[in-house]
């Protein structure tokens, strides 16, 4: 099966990785120890060749080192919680309906209580409150609305497995724009940095296209490099596949074709940045507003390019 090694992006932001990456790494084996049993089958070892930490360090480089333990947390949790579904369980869509639904419960104080938890509920609990400590409930309350998209659509991803149809590509957009939790962590761009985008600027046009790109340039490029892994195990949803569906051709073919649209993203994200300056004088922000909003597109920014070369070379995709 292809594995596609020259499959990168031509990007223009400067490699940024954070200075306290073995501490949190430290930090990161003591909870996965707390929270044994949340890895299920995935052996250790294997975890440790993903380098999750140095994902982190990538994606959020000049958090405080504590925050980046968070980070490296939640980018764990990510993982193992969506491998859990590579087994029987992610071909049982109520099953997984039942999972994901105990956990959004958490979000609301109504999900099952500690000594009935779960592992992966357990850690999830523990993710959550300290994501949510000091942050205001204007932002709980959007980061809890992201995270129930995330898990409401996992359900959506099993039943896609068990019938083994292909969606087209706006199928396809809808589903993946749901189960890669992109939303949760450009949320996490605000928490782990200790400050709030003031919503007329998070939620104008031009930084909502901004967060759409820089959420789908990481699903694009991950299904090149997981194409060869989700064939074998019988995925339907990625997007080399549909590529292949749209156009023929060969499967190395269409991964230049995704990688030729996710590279146009880019660019576009670029050219758009330049924009928010402009934008945020215009909504008469004050200096601190410009500030939070530069920081913001900054994070963006940092998660296209930490996700990117994290990937080319992790153990998670066999590279």
């Amino acid at each position: 099966m292809p594995v596609f090694h020259a499959a990168v992006l031509d990007l223009p932001f400067p490699p940024h990785s954070h200075p306290d990456r073995e501490p949190a790494a430290l930090l990161h084996q003591e909870w996965l120890r707390r929270h044994e049993g949340l890895g299920g089958a995935v052996d250790r070892a294997v975890y440790d060749r993903w380098d999750v930490p140095r994902l982190a360090a990538l994606t959020s480089p000049d958090c405080a080192t504590g925050d980046l333990a968070l980070a490296v947390d939640l980018l764990g949790f990510y993982f193992l919680f969506d491998d859990g579904f590579d087994s029987g369980l992610g071909r049982s869509p109520a099953r997984v309906a039942e999972v994901c639904t105990r956990l959004t419960a958490l979000l609301h104080g109504d999900g099952p209580p500690p000594g009935a938890r779960t592992p992966v509920e357990r850690a999830f609990a523990d993710l959550w409150e300290r994501s949510a400590r000091g942050m205001s409930a204007r932002w709980r309350a959007r980061s809890a609305y992201n995270w129930e998209w995330y898990f409401a659509c996992h359900p959506a991803e099993a039943a896609g497995r068990l019938s083994g149809r292909r969606p087209d590509r706006e199928g396809y957009l809808a589903l993946r724009r749901g189960t890669a939790a992109m939303e949760t962590l450009f949320d996490m761009v605000e928490r782990l940095n200790r400050f709030e985008v003031p919503q007329e600027v998070l939620h104008h046009p031009t930084l909502r296209l901004m967060r759409q790109l820089a959420a789908d340039i990481p699903s694009f490029t991950n299904d090149v490099h997981s194409y060869a892994q989700e064939l074998a195990r019988g995925d339907v949803a990625n997007m080399v596949m549909i590529v292949r569906e749209e156009r023929g051709g060969t499967p190395e073919e269409a991964a230049a074709q995704v990688m030729r649209e996710a590279q146009g993203m880019v660019d576009r994200f670029v050219g758009l940045s330049a924009e928010v300056p402009g934008i945020c004088d215009l909504l008469g922000l004050s200096p601190a507003g410009h500030e939070a909003a530069r920081r913001y597109v900054d994070g963006l920014a940092c998660w296209i390019a930490g996700y990117h070369r994290w990937e080319v070379d992790t153990g998670r995709y066999g590279n």
